[in-house]
């Protein structure tokens, strides 16, 4: 604090000198306890940020030229044509194949990158190349700063970047104050001289015409007064002043004046500071300004809308060079870099970064799970910086997926222009992190999320728990068990008779399990079910991700389960998983704005389900890929994949679901209507669609099934079900739990050879045959015994 005589008499002169008419002493600690409180407080509400995962740029990556130079936009980077124009961060080039990226600065989770020069080279669909062009070093990895996938914005909508006189060019500091205010570290705060002409100004003419007023001014009135041109609050904005002067050094103020000016707008978000403005206005850093657009930032404090340079260019270019006359007359700049830089073009970027966000079902979904620890004031006022685990490339290939086909798929089935909707979420089938949400048709569109909120009937999605069920009790059930589809009658508890059908309104006798869930068959999975227990059917759910409370009554085997998108992920993904369960989640950790960790979110999982049973289930629903209700996936992705899904259908067409998974991504979509009308599509001509066209524009890994201690491997007669040597023409092998492979053996006579039906074919398990072969490339001719195609199996896996 300065207590310095001049001062205070200073004060007291010009107090006396205004005669305010109440007591000088009493008014003056009342202002000067208005700023202490503000200025020892919060200065600013400061939205949180949300940030994507980090492009982590590795040898080897998959990674196409398209996608990168995607995620470079994103990150809000400009593209450049010539190496002479890549002069500051936040600027790439690109030729071909090869990147030049000048990355920013940023504060990861786990330390602080510097800006360096980084060049990327692709080749074959993935990274090449790494090299630090500023240290000529070829690192492992390279972090370019990540997507900003959005904010939550204080109530008045204020926004900025707060900066430090020492992280903006002097060259601004010093335009500032030749037009703002020459005298700023001269006076107290206020200019007699000024206030005197401005009053007598504003006496002639009887209203406030002048202001006179210095930056401490300025900074008081955004501060603590309105806008209104009145004496009394021109006289409140002096004595502000004054006791801003009397707290706090010249560099405090004039920092928090550069932080505190309004500069612009974004539809309902205000840009305030030079910090944001350079951003908002050239997409780099203010320590990056050149002269001609410090001239600009500079010149709009005298009117943000009216010299606003994308929608009034040629009066902010004359207002701009207005200044640059300042600068060159108060000896700032030389006259040949001020005639250069007043021929300059505004160079204002064409699309600034938006305060809306480009992905809301996503965000919105960040801060419901924030708001279960943080308060809604915290997550619009505190500044936090929220990094999570959304990837723009997944996002990108569903919102592709969602633009191309749910038009298509209206056009070929003739369906009502608009009126289908849609959402997905994609996550890992590790960690369960969400890297993707679509909340409808429309991606982009804040509205109704139905990933999150749309809770609807599950359809055959609900048949897996069921067969899981039952595949736990060994005892009874095996893959290739035979399960009874004839005619089934079913009494409810209202007395009447349910007698549940197939979608193709046959009965197809017994059938082995595996068949049954492959071709999506209604009656088996009814009569399995009731057989196994509704109870421990819905308590598998349960074990699976389900926290809701279900009626455990026949009909919900069949799906009149009702959930959201993300829940049947959160199902699925405990399937993917290998019978481990890890809750959904989109944020890795929080931080304040000064860098100290707020909170992180490791990775939490729980065994919820036996692994053997799991991982026959899991075989089953590979087959339902190859050879069942989503064969005609094998057009859209290679068949060594080795994807696994389940379709799901509900009564009369109105809902059309798919989940599925690879060795890396898991994805469920839903298709239907709003209003609850049929869409008139079942789960393998409308979800599977665009699920396969989401999975086929991602990096997947092939599903490999780690095998369990608890399953084994035995060769067996595909029509008797007995074991048998695996040269014999029916020979298939199938997993088992320990203890439950059959124990007869069924020979046959060498040579013996014969053409089954196609009924026969069917029945025999040639569907299961052929994925066998597939997924494991097993051949007849092979040498090796079942224990050791086992054992091989289960090394693969681990």
């Amino acid at each position: 604090m300065k207590k310095q005589t001049k001062r205070i008499l200073t004060i007291i002169f010009l107090c006396g000198v205004l005669g305010l008419g109440y007591g000088l002493s009493r008014h003056f600690s009342h202002f000067n306890r208005i700023v202490l409180e503000k200025f020892e407080g919060k200065l600013w509400e400061l939205p949180a940020r949300v940030y994507a995962r980090p492009l982590e740029l590795y040898m080897g990556m998959p990674l196409v030229p398209a996608a990168l130079e995607q995620e470079l936009r994103l990150m809000r980077y400009l593209r450049v044509d010539h190496p002479v124009d890549m002069d500051v961060p936040g600027k790439f080039l690109r030729a071909g194949n090869t990147f030049t990226i000048f990355c920013r600065p940023f504060k990861f989770e786990d330390g602080e990158s510097a800006s360096e020069k980084i060049q990327v080279v692709l080749q074959g669909g993935k990274v090449e190349l790494l090299k630090n062009l500023d240290s000529s070093t070829f690192p492992d990895m390279i972090r370019p700063d990540p997507v900003l996938v959005g904010s939550f914005y204080p109530a008045h909508h204020e926004d900025r970047v707060l900066v430090a006189k020492k992280d903006v060019p002097p060259l601004l500091v010093k335009t500032l104050l030749a037009v703002e205010d020459q005298g700023f570290y001269k006076h107290y705060g206020i200019q007699p001289s000024a206030v005197l002409r401005a009053l007598i100004a504003n006496i002639r003419k009887r209203k406030v015409v002048q202001g006179a007023s210095t930056i401490t001014q300025q900074l008081a009135k955004n501060f603590f007064l309105s806008n209104k041109k009145t004496l009394r609050r021109k006289i409140e904005e002096m004595f502000m002043a004054l006791a801003l002067e009397w707290n706090y050094e010249k560099d405090q103020i004039l920092e928090a004046y550069m932080n505190e000016v309004n500069l612009g707008q974004d539809g309902k978000r205000a840009i305030h500071g030079f910090g944001l403005a350079s951003s908002f206005y050239f997409g780099k850093a203010a320590k990056d300004l050149r002269t001609h657009e410090i001239a600009l930032l500079v010149g709009l404090l005298k009117g943000p809308s009216l010299y606003d340079p994308r929608r009034n260019p040629e009066r902010a270019m004359k207002r701009r060079n207005i200044v640059l006359e300042i600068m060159k007359k108060e000896n700032l700049i030389r006259t040949d870099i001020a005639e250069q830089a007043i021929r300059a073009s505004l160079d204002v970027t064409d699309d600034p970064p938006k305060g809306t966000t480009q992905f809301p079902a996503y965000l919105d979904m960040v801060r419901r799970q924030l708001l279960q620890e943080y308060r809604e004031e915290d997550l619009r006022s505190a500044g936090l910086r929220i990094f999570t685990s959304f990837d723009p490339q997944v996002q990108s290939a569903a919102e592709k997926a969602v633009s191309s086909e749910i038009s298509r798929i209206e056009n070929a089935r003739r369906l009502p222009k608009g009126k289908l909707q849609i959402s997905a979420v994609v996550t890992s089938t590790g960690g369960n992190e969400v890297l993707a949400v679509i909340g409808g048709r429309s991606p982009r569109f804040k509205g109704f999320n139905r990933a999150l909120d749309a809770r609807r009937p599950i359809g055959s999605l609900m048949k897996p728990v069921v067969f899981l069920t039952a595949l736990s009790h060994s005892e009874r059930y095996t893959l290739i068990s035979q399960v009874d589809d004839s005619y089934l009658s079913v009494s409810t508890e209202t007395g009447k008779k349910w007698v549940p059908k197939n979608y193709d309104r046959e009965y197809h006798g017994n059938i082995p399990l595996y068949f049954a869930l492959a071709h999506s068959y209604n009656v088996a999975t009814v009569r399995m079910g009731m057989d196994v227990g509704l109870s421990n059917v819905f308590e598998t759910l349960r074990n699976m991700g389900f926290e809701q409370d279900v009626k455990p009554y026949p009909a919900a085997l069949l799906g009149t389960v009702e959930m959201s998108s993300l829940e049947v992920a959160q199902m699925y993904q405990t399937l993917a998983a290998g019978g481990f369960y890890s809750p959904a989640r989109t944020i890795r950790s929080v931080f304040r704005p000064d860098g100290a960790s707020l909170q992180r979110y490791p990775l939490t999982v729980r065994q919820s389900l036996d692994p053997g049973p799991v991982y026959l289930l899991n075989k089953i629903l590979q087959t339902v890929v190859v050879e069942g209700t989503a064969r005609s996936l094998n057009k859209t992705l290679p068949e060594e994949l080795g994807a696994a899904g389940k379709t799901g259908t509900t009564n009369d067409l109105k809902d059309s679901w798919f989940a599925g998974f690879t060795g890396n991504h898991l994805a469920v979509v839903w298709m239907g209507r709003d209003d609850n009308k049929s869409c008139g599509l079942t789960g393998s001509s409308g979800a599977l669609q665009v699920w396969g066209k989401i999975m086929a524009g991602l990096s997947n890994t092939p599903l490999e099934l780690p095998l369990p201690e608890e399953v084994e491997w035995a060769v067996i007669d595909s029509e008797t079900g007995m074991r048998t040597d695996k040269a014999c023409e029916n020979a298939m092998a199938v997993p088992f739990l320990m203890g439950s492979a059959p124990t007869e053996t069924v020979s046959c006579p060498e040579g013996e050879k014969r053409e089954k039906t196609a009924e026969e074919t069917k029945k025999s398990g040639s569907a299961f045959m052929r994925w066998l072969k597939e997924v494991f490339k097993w051949e007849k001719n092979t040498q090796k015994e079942p224990y050791q195609w086992e054992e091989d199996t289960r090394q693969k896996g681990h």
